[in-house]
């Protein structure tokens, strides 16, 4: 996947709005909150999406997946794809999905309801 890929995908979720910050990375909120970032690694494209506990412990040491800089040492749930062989494309695609759908729980019901995703 490369950027393009991953910012029409993006894109195509429910409320989802972009912004250009932090160096020059595709960020994707939903809500006002972050659930995708696209960029933050050296040379190769990177991906960091938010993940379950579950997923997080399952991710984490898979060859070209890493707990995400900044984040992951604050103790949050998040994951980066930076090099190969990483996640599959339809793979990144449903743990992209996922992270929007864990931000977007986590919205107050009367943002979710504005942004129709009640």
């Amino acid at each position: 996947m490369d950027y393009e890929d991953f910012n029409a995908f993006c894109r195509a979720l429910p409320a989802t709005t972009y912004v250009n910050q932090w160096g020059g990375s595709h960020v994707w909120k939903v809500g006002g909150k972050v659930f995708a970032v696209g960029g933050w690694a050296d040379g190769e494209p990177a991906y960091t999406f938010k993940v379950s506990d579950i997923a997080f412990e399952f991710l984490r040491d898979q060859p070209g997946l890493r707990p995400a800089p900044y984040l992951a040492s604050r103790g949050l749930k998040w994951i980066q794809h930076y090099a190969p062989p990483g996640l599959a494309d339809t793979d990144l695609q449903d743990y992209l999905r996922e992270s929007h759908d864990i931000v977007s729980r986590g919205l107050t019901k009367k943002l979710r309801a504005e942004l129709g995703l009640a």
